[in-house]
């Protein structure tokens, strides 16, 4: 009896195990479910879309908004009517994703189109070490990764998309091994052998940079030994003995006298300084008065000197009368001749 009820306890917990498991797994299965409102899009990758499946999610900054519906390559969707079309479309892998507006700011194609203009990308992104990919959507510099133009007509509005981090990185480093091998490393090698061969040389025995550490140690030994013989505690006693006389100097009383008088001359003579613009002042006042004086005695004296020329004048002609005929002041003028 005992052995029945035991039975019935593990088959009973192992039905409640097996319900448990299948509504865990009907809730993991339609957790990331998209509603029927969803808008559909599509991007173009240029690299390879390993772990990345069907029902992979699509965040934007982290946040689960939708999930990936295809995946597949392009020239099997779009057919090339061009050998060009053709090489373009082989490169690229095509993937669909559902976003659902409610859990984003993307509610039609007009805001997706404003959105891809103003920077909106998608990336092909990866889970950790697990290897699961999916797909991100994020703003990036539009004028680094602009928008492209496809030579087929696309099914649903396009995102354009980014390299992700991991095809970066192997893109950069594919360009440095590009340029080891395009750098001349034989060169290189040969001028690093020459360089190594010429610093062997210099570093040697009679070599430049051997002498100029010898040159510099016997220059140290000859500064200890000038250091040596110098008379440093003579030298030091006079440097003392010509403080002492300078303080002594500086603490006597005639030089203290004496700092006082040039102070007090110094003063005297800015005092004078002082009073020097007020006497130059005065100075040019009294040479203007003489020079209206002396110009006004001019103008007095130009009539009086008109007159003495005129009075010198006339005592010339009388003097010149006199010599010629003294009686004349006498007498008078002789009588004028008889006519004949």
């Amino acid at each position: 009896m005992a052995t029945a009820r035991s039975l019935y306890v593990r088959v009973g917990a192992l039905i409640l195990f097996g319900l448990a498991l299948a509504v865990g797994s009907i809730l993991f299965l339609t957790s990331g479910r998209i509603g029927d409102g969803a808008l559909t899009f599509e991007t173009y990758l240029s690299e390879s879309v390993t772990g990345l499946e069907v029902g992979a999610p699509v965040r934007y900054r982290g946040v689960r908004i939708g999930q990936v519906t295809e995946v597949g390559l392009v020239n099997a969707a779009y057919r090339p009517a061009s050998a060009s079309e053709a090489i373009a479309a082989f490169q690229l892998v095509l993937v669909r994703f559902a976003v659902d507006p409610g859990r984003s700011t993307m509610r039609d194609d007009t805001g997706v189109e404003r959105a891809v203009r103003n920077g909106l990308r998608a990336r092909l992104s990866s889970q950790g070490i697990t290897g699961v990919s999916y797909i991100e959507l994020d703003f990036v510099n539009s004028d680094r990764f602009p928008e492209r133009d496809w030579p087929w007509t696309p099914s649903y509005p396009v995102i354009p998309s980014v390299p992700s981090t991991v095809a970066q990185v192997q893109n950069a480093a594919e360009q440095v091994m590009l340029r080891i091998q395009q750098a001349p490393l034989e060169e290189i090698l040969r001028n690093v052998t020459d360089l190594t061969g010429a610093l062997s040389r210099q570093t040697g025995q009679d070599g430049d940079v051997t002498r100029t550490f010898r040159e510099a140690a016997d220059t140290l030994a000859a500064l200890r030994q000038a250091v040596t013989d110098a008379d440093l505690a003579g030298t030091m006693r006079e440097l003392r003995s010509v403080a002492d006389n300078l303080n002594q100097l500086t603490g006597s009383e005639d030089l203290r006298r004496t700092l006082a008088s040039v102070s007090t001359a110094a003063a005297e003579l800015r005092t004078a300084m002082a009073r020097l613009p007020g006497a130059i002042s005065s100075l040019e006042g009294t040479v203007r008065a003489a020079r209206g004086v002396t110009q006004d005695t001019n103008a007095d004296l130009a009539p009086i000197l008109r007159d003495l020329r005129a009075v010198a004048s006339n005592l010339r002609d009388t003097t010149e009368m006199l010599r010629r005929a003294p009686g004349a002041a006498i007498f008078g003028a002789p009588p004028p001749p008889p006519n004949r």
